[in-house]
């Protein structure tokens, strides 16, 4: 993206409506702004550079084909990609269990290591990724989410309120909440992890 690009300083707001109205072209303006967050989220949750990748691509595959019913923010279309992106989540991590079901049916078990385990833990950015992911799963699902939002994506409030389909305040309380029981775990968390959170 070209720093003289007259498209650079238009908001999400305008260039969301003129892709909707038949201008497909502004969508790269708006991947270009957002793909880096978007995939960023993705990784964290799942901890594989490349199915963060593809799962990056379809979130605004999906953007592009509910364009007319997307809510902004702060004239940011990012809440509602992270919202898009978790349920692009859930749904990869449902295919992937159904899939491992009917592995498991038809391939007798074995006592062998697996090579792509021992591949992705030489990985030292999905190594950091994995202990974070562990921490959060000691926090409820809901303070999950906005640890993910909040820290690790940098919306605030009111933009996560958007991306969660929740009040504000259940997301204020729900923040506090999940700061205190960090700030508890810490103890037993190094600290350069938590530093990442930030």
């Amino acid at each position: 993206m070209n720093a003289d690009d007259p498209e650079v300083a238009v908001g999400d707001e305008e260039l969301w409506r003129r892709g909707a109205g038949g201008e497909p072209e502004v969508f790269g303006v708006l991947f270009d702004r957002h793909a880096t967050a978007v995939y960023n989220f993705v990784f964290r949750r799942i901890g594989s550079w490349s199915d963060a990748e593809d799962l990056t691509s379809l979130v605004f595959l999906h953007a592009w084909r509910r364009r007319s019913e997307v809510v902004l923010v702060h004239d940011s279309a990012l809440p509602w990609l992270l919202r898009t992106a978790d349920f692009v989540v859930r749904n990869e991590r449902r295919r992937q269990r159904f899939r491992w079901l009917n592995l498991n049916r038809q391939v007798p078990a074995t006592d062998e290591p697996d090579h792509a385990d021992r591949v992705a833990a030489r990985i030292d950015d999905e190594r950091d990724a994995q202990r974070l992911r562990e921490l959060l799963r000691t926090l409820p699902r809901h303070e999950q989410e906005i640890v993910e939002l909040c820290f690790w994506s940098g919306l605030d409030a009111q933009s996560a309120a958007v991306a969660l389909d929740v009040p504000l305040g259940t997301v204020k309380s729900r923040l506090a909440r999940a700061r205190k029981r960090l700030r508890d775990l810490s103890v037993a968390v190094p600290s350069e992890s938590l530093e990442n959170m930030s």
